[in-house]
């Protein structure tokens, strides 16, 4: 029987391999790979009305962002023109009649007559005037500009396939990985292993990395990607990619379906944002604030035995 590790029996297993000494643990594998095959499809599809209802909230909460980005530039217009609407101002009149002014035949009083020409200094007044009441207009608005995202699809995660390992040549708390991510040369990685690692069983693991991040120069030697680890307080490990993957393979999310940046840019931080929320479940399983890790077509990643901690 199956225990819940995903692992049979070690009686079945014993039993197998005394009824088949040379293909009992072939079997053993078989059995234990449809197993978990299992477990994923029925994780997958006890989420699917959880995922459901996440993209209905998102949805609102589009809506919701859309009518306050209206608002905001409504009042901000509203504030920009609202000196054009403001009524102008009547001259003030004295009731006594100038003495340059002359009496026309018909009676009429003409200051037309007796006006002085205006002087060239009253001109430029006046254009200096209409000059500083075009400046009270304001400057033009301001177009709100859409807030960049910032969720876990601007992440490139992709299967891998370490290829060798060894120690770092200045450094002890080091190691060097060769991974294969299915392109035509395989990527060089600074990470820090456990002391107790075993650098033969890592050969041909598969891993999944970070591979949009920007290329830095560590004690020598050029780390090109990034591991992903789980962990815990005294606890380190490799996440698993689902069994079945290959090199190269996305790394997806059903909730965040956007395309990942070419390159994560330093000075906006992304990773370092985004790092908190990626968690290992109950089950095992890594996600982001619910939504879990998939390699389309092929399962679930999740940690060998670590639950319910983080993922760096």
């Amino acid at each position: 029987m199956e225990n819940s590790d995903g692992l049979f029996n070690p009686s079945l297993a014993s039993t197998l391999k005394k009824l088949d000494p040379e293909n009992g643990e072939q079997i053993l594998d078989y059995f234990q790979t449809h197993a978990l095959l299992a477990r994923d499809k029925a994780l997958l599809q006890s989420s699917v009305r959880d995922q459901k209802k996440l993209l209905v909230e998102n949805s609102k909460l589009k809506k919701d962002i859309e009518q306050l980005r209206t608002q905001l530039q409504d009042k901000q217009r509203r504030r920009t023109y609202r000196p054009l609407f403001s009524p102008p101002k009547t001259p003030s009149f004295t009731p006594t009649t100038p003495a340059n002014q002359l009496v026309s035949p018909t009676g009429q009083t003409d200051g037309s007559l007796m006006a002085p020409p205006p002087h060239s200094s009253q001109v430029k007044e006046s254009g200096r005037r209409r000059g500083q009441r075009k400046a009270c207009l304001g400057p033009e608005p301001v177009p709100l500009e859409a807030e960049p995202r910032i969720d876990v699809s601007r992440l490139d995660l992709r299967v891998g396939r370490i290829r060798r390992v060894r120690r770092h040549p200045m450094s002890t708390m080091q190691s060097v990985q060769e991974v294969d991510v299915g392109e035509s040369a395989p990527r060089t990685i600074v990470s820090r292993l456990a002391e107790t690692t075993n650098f033969e069983e890592l050969q041909g693991a598969l891993v999944v990395l970070l591979c949009n991040i920007k290329a830095c120069r560590q004690r020598g030697v050029i780390s090109q990607a990034r591991l992903l680890f789980c962990f815990s307080s005294d606890t380190t490990e490799l996440l698993v990619p689902p069994s079945g993957s290959t090199p190269g393979d996305r790394v997806t999310f059903l909730n965040y379906p956007g395309e990942p940046d070419r390159e994560l840019q330093s000075k906006q931080r992304i990773w370092e944002l985004l790092q908190p929320h990626l968690q290992v479940d109950s089950r095992g399983v890594a996600n982001y604030k619910g939504s879990r890790f998939e390699v389309k077509g092929k399962g679930l990643c999740r940690s060998r035995t670590l639950t319910s901690c983080g993922i760096r």
